[in-house]
Order: C-alpha cells, then sequence, then structure tokens
C-alpha cells in the first residue's frame, strides 16, 4: 500500500472559461515500500487533475512521474490506490 507523504494543489485558471466548474493540479508525493513494483530510488510521485464540479467531484486523470526526473511511469494504479488518492484529494481541497 502506498502512502501519501506530502503533496501541492493548485487550481488550473481557465481563461476561456471553457470548462465547467473548477479543475486543481495536484502533486502527491509517495512513500512506497521496496518490494512494490512502483517503487522507485529517487522517489515516485502521482499528478492527479481534480474536477469539482455540481455534477460530479473526482479524479479527471492522473499519471505517475518520477519524482527527481518528473519522468513519466506507465503503470496503473490498483482501483484501492485510486480511492485513497481520491479520498485524500478531496479532503485537501483549497477552501
Amino acid at each position: 500500500m502506498l502512502t501519501i507523504t506530502n503533496h501541492t494543489v493548485k487550481l488550473i485558471k481557465d481563461p476561456f472559461n471553457i470548462l465547467t466548474g473548477q479543475r486543481y493540479e495536484f502533486i502527491l508525493e509517495l512513500d512506497v515500500p521496496e518490494d512494490d513494483e512502483l517503487y522507485f530510488e529517487d522517489g515516485l510521485n502521482v499528478r492527479v487533475i481534480y474536477t469539482v464540479d455540481e455534477s460530479r467531484t473526482g479524479i479527471v486523470k492522473y499519471e505517475l512521474l518520477e519524482r527527481t526526473s518528473e519522468r513519466y511511469v506507465e503503470f496503473d494504479l490498483e482501483d484501492d490506490e485510486i480511492e485513497a488518492v481520491d479520498t485524500y484529494c478531496k479532503e485537501h481541497l483549497p477552501a
């Protein structure tokens, strides 16, 4: 199981008002056990685009990135991990 140790969040601006609701970009720092296939020596981050709208609140997309190089990692999170990320983002939305 992965553990989220830190995060940053920022509002994604929509200057043309194309999107409904608000979009946020979360960068979540993960602590992954060494025996996990997602383990990287330099660490791992998850970049999450999160939407808050009248009809929907949740993850739009996510991607895994090596922490130091920010290179894309071609792995998918498991359903319970996605759920944990979604819950974390929901709990840490800016007021």
